[in-house]
């Protein structure tokens, strides 16, 4: 019989349902029951294409007798991380806190008022690798409940005045320059990226280095872009990337498949571009066109890692691994060879049971090599959609949907390819439409085509209002300058600190333990440096010096983060680099067609410029106010610091 997950939004949530454990869903009514019962509650969070999670809820959610004490003993909620980023991101603070590291699965025991007095992440049904069992843990905290409830309400007390504290980093001025030195001294040589195994994609570090544009910066930026692009991480056959490598040479990835991570780096290499940038996005964006768009226009925030091997087993990876027979059963005994060496395939394997990821460390050149590449990836690819596909998580989720707008366009304009413009617009009117409660305020998910209960953060207003505002450049449509706008008021209304930085929730939201505030990027933009890039470039379309104030103010509170850790700040550098002189506001008018592409396709070549094309002067566009063609030929006009130049008319000129 299914429990109260059965009605939820969440396809996580969902797949919990039928589970014996009496899960309830993040409401107060949980709370009440926990304290009518004088029982804790034990707090699980996760996310669908989480392969730890899943291995835990087979080992202990299933197991009828694990779920009898914990329906007994405990009030059991369960949370998708990515449906209410503010619950896990105040418990996560409080796991690392308590533990010294976090992840997930997360799980914590809370008192009725919600302060964690114990938490940790993964526990197995058996003891094993010094860690107890889970059903141990549960006893151990039951008994503790019941006898030592002063230690509990201590030990809850101290967790909560660490989690009060003031989140002021302090202020200051970021130093680009100085950023790229400590990044320097962080990078990996050897193979691209930063830090050892496993290795997450550095996207918005990547883009900063972009920016700031110096010989060492570029020299990170292409060695890191090539050996991600090279390695098994990125999709060789069906294009995109999976969540992180394993390993230190991004041989073997974790092989589920985010939207946020695909969102970024599909718009990082189209903007790079060059014969390799070009490639992999446009293969990213044809990957997410083809397995991510939902019924509804949205994109789906992931695929899992783990799918049917062919036996009924659910393996990670075997969607993706090859062997040398499989190979040679694919294509034949000489093109299996041939695809074995182009693809760093080994009797050995580089995975695990004898299969290999696929890499393509070293692409062929040569026209007639190309060819055949082709017609082998087509041809695996093809065998490999036989294979039982990967679960997918078809929740939209608002700020990774803005993110993938922005990819979109990014690709659409170097690619010269209207289908990912389009594909970006429905994005946008879904999320600007659906997305939306009765007072006109972005809500954080959908699916299916109906609209969840929980309100956005701040990331969802900072990364659906930058996408909004890359539709406004790329369409030249005033609709989406307003609700980018829109959303930016909001957040300066309802969200911003009175040091100018900003939490990452409302303040008429919902009440936790603590109020979340983070201005470090992890997988994707913090709530903050989202929200500082709409806000710069709301400022160069509208000229409105309260953005520019605001995001300047932001990005003082961010400073001493970039000072000390800047890979956790690449988002905010990026900006900051960009508003040293700038950004360059740089607005092509006149008819359309070959010359005013030129003129455009050279404006948008610079880092961090925002361009925007159309015929003439449009109502609601102030950087288009007074834009007319030259002598009847389209024309450029590029301002920067509030400085403008005469319009150009060649684009060898601009």
């Amino acid at each position: 019989m299914p429990n109260r997950l059965a009605d939820s939004t969440s396809p996580y949530l969902q797949q919990h349902a039928g589970q014996p454990v009496n899960w309830w869903e993040w409401e107060p009514a949980a709370f009440d029951e926990a304290k009518r019962r004088d029982v804790p509650v034990l707090l699980a969070v996760g996310y669908a294409a989480c392969h730890w999670c899943h291995v835990m809820a087979h080992e202990s959610f299933e197991d009828t007798s694990t779920a009898a004490y914990m329906n007994e003993q405990f009030v059991n909620i369960k949370v998708d991380r990515e449906e209410r980023p503010d619950v896990d991101a105040v418990y996560m603070a409080a796991t690392t806190a308590m533990t010294g590291h976090g992840g997930w699965p997360m799980t914590c025991v809370l008192d009725h008022d919600g302060n964690p007095f114990f938490a940790g992440t993964y526990f197995p049904d058996q003891p094993r690798h010094g860690q107890p069992a889970f059903t141990q843990i549960l006893q151990a905290l039951s008994e503790a409940w019941t006898d030592r409830r002063e230690e509990i309400a201590s030990v809850a007390e101290n967790v909560r005045a660490h989690l009060a504290l003031e989140r002021d980093g302090g202020r200051g001025e970021i130093d680009p320059a100085a950023a790229v030195e400590t990044l320097a001294g962080e990078f990996d040589a050897m193979t691209g990226g930063y830090g050892g195994a496993p290795k997450f994609p550095p996207s918005m570090v990547l883009e900063f280095l972009r920016r700031e544009g110096s010989d060492k910066a570029r020299h990170m930026l292409h060695r890191t872009l090539a050996a991600m692009a090279g390695g098994g991480m990125y999709d060789q056959l069906g294009g995109g990337f999976a969540r992180y490598s394993v390993d230190r040479g991004w041989v073997v990835p974790h092989f589920e498949k985010m939207l946020y991570d695909n969102a970024q780096l599909l718009g990082l290499y189209a903007r790079v571009g060059g014969t390799l940038g070009e490639r992999i996005a446009r293969e990213t964006a044809d990957f997410m066109l083809r397995e991510l768009v939902t019924a509804e226009g949205g994109l789906a925030s992931a695929l899992d890692a783990d799918s049917d091997d062919g036996t009924g087993r659910h393996v990670e990876g075997a969607f993706y691994a090859w062997t040398p027979a499989q190979l040679t059963d694919a294509l034949g005994v000489e093109r299996g060879a041939w695809a074995a060496e182009t693809f760093s395939v080994t009797e050995a394997g580089t995975f695990e049971h004898g299969a290999s990821t696929l890499q393509l460390r070293h692409a062929p050149t040569d026209p007639d090599q190309q060819r055949r590449l082709a017609e082998v990836r087509a041809r695996l690819l093809d065998v490999r959609e036989q294979r039982p596909r990967p679960a997918r998580d078809d929740k939209v989720v608002a700020a990774w949907n803005g993110l993938a707008v922005t990819g979109l366009v990014d690709a659409a304009l170097v690619l010269d390819e209207p289908r990912y413009l389009g594909a970006a617009i429905r994005v946008g009117e879904l999320i600007d439409t659906l997305h939306r409660d009765d007072r006109g305020r972005l809500l954080r998910v959908s699916r299916d085509g109906v609209a969840g209960r929980h309100a956005a953060v701040l990331e969802d207003l900072g990364c659906v209002a930058s996408g909004f505002l890359a539709l406004a450049q790329a369409t030249a449509d005033p609709r989406w300058l307003r609700s980018a706008t829109g959303l930016l008021d909001d957040a300066l209304t309802r969200f911003r600190a009175d040091d100018g930085g900003f939490f990452d929730t409302a303040a008429d939201a919902e009440t936790l333990v603590t109020r979340p505030r983070d201005p470090g990027d992890n997988a994707s933009p913090s709530g903050t440096s989202a929200i500082i890039h709409a806000l710069v470039a709301a400022h160069a379309l509208t000229g409105e010096g309260r953005y520019r104030q605001a995001a300047e103010e932001a990005l003082a509170t961010v400073a001493p983060l970039a000072a000390q850790a800047p890979r956790f700040a690449g988002w905010s550098l990026a900006a900051a680099t960009t508003m040293a002189d700038g950004p360059e506001e740089i607005a092509v008018v006149g008819p359309a067609g070959t010359a005013r592409d030129a003129l455009a396709a050279a404006a948008r070549r610079r880092p961090g410029a925002i361009v925007i094309a159309a015929d003439g002067p449009v109502e609601g566009i102030p950087l288009l106010d007074g834009r007319t063609a030259v002598d009847g030929r389209p024309a450029a006009y590029v301002c920067r610091g509030f400085v403008c130049e005469r319009p150009v008319t060649d684009s060898a000129q601009l």
